[in-house]
């Protein structure tokens, strides 16, 4: 295959960045997305030219640092895929390739198709631990759990925080990710004693860095792992009644 990429270079978070069009000849359909790039970045290398900086670890989708907008999409054109999975046989022969970082004010670019995403590690920190004691490993069925629950907690827990869903949204917002993170410790009976206080944290931080949800659904289309925006209103859920517990308790001590 044949290619032509239009790719973002910018030196520098301070610095204006630009497109810059290479060609690429000579790759295999059945490379990734990725590997088509150390093709190119080991062409550059050998020219000379600085190579091209994106993020990448397992390429396994699922560290989620392999985040890229493709001709728009974020992750590319095919559903449910990392950019690490998504192989060149999507593309044809011939192809313009638009590749761009992430576009939020929150993923502050550090260097061409590198975004700093510390906001969302805040979300994290913010929803704190679980202070239950445990003890020693149990055992996978000393803790009743319906079937159903543990499928749903499952699903949220899928989340691998790349901020697809972040860039996809007209509004910046990152309320699919936080309720995933929120949900999948929520649902479970471990998660219960920090609950509401995790809820309140992690989306009161979440209001502090990213735009606010208006259902636009572009979230769940966006995501690699297809989580549902289902979560959002369980999320939004929780934290309602979180508030009004809260100012119960706050009423109960006055």
């Amino acid at each position: 295959m044949n290619l032509v990429l239009q790719i973002w270079r910018q030196a520098g978070p301070a610095i204006k960045g630009e497109f810059h069009t290479y060609m690429v000849d000579d790759i295999e359909p059945d490379m990734s997305f990725l590997e088509m790039l150390d093709v190119l970045n080991e062409r550059l290398t050998l020219q000379s030219e600085e190579p091209i900086v994106f993020d990448s670890d397992c390429r396994e989708g699922i560290c989620g640092t392999c985040s890229l907008m493709i001709n728009g999409q974020a992750h590319g054109p095919e559903l449910g895929t990392a950019t690490c999975q998504l192989h060149m046989r999507k593309f044809a022969d011939g192809d313009t390739i638009v590749v761009e970082p992430f576009r939020a004010t929150a993923f502050p670019v550090m260097r061409d198709l590198m975004v700093d995403r510390e906001a969302m590690d805040a979300i994290i920190t913010a929803g704190g631990f679980i202070s239950i004691p445990t003890g020693s490993a149990p055992d996978a069925n000393e803790i009743p759990i319906p079937k159903e629950v543990a499928d749903t907690a499952f699903n949220a827990a899928a989340c691998i925080g790349c901020g697809a869903c972040v860039a996809a949204c007209p509004n910046s917002a990152a309320n699919l990710f936080t309720a995933a993170k929120v949900s999948h410790l929520n649902l479970l009976p471990q998660g219960q004693a920090e609950r509401w206080e995790r809820v309140t944290r992690m989306v009161d931080t979440m209001e502090v860095f990213f735009g606010s949800c208006t259902n636009h659904g572009e979230c769940e289309r966006a995501c690699p792992k297809s989580i549902s925006i289902d979560f959002i209103a369980m999320m939004n859920r929780d934290y309602v009644k979180a508030k009004f517990r809260n100012r119960r308790t706050v009423s109960q001590r006055g």
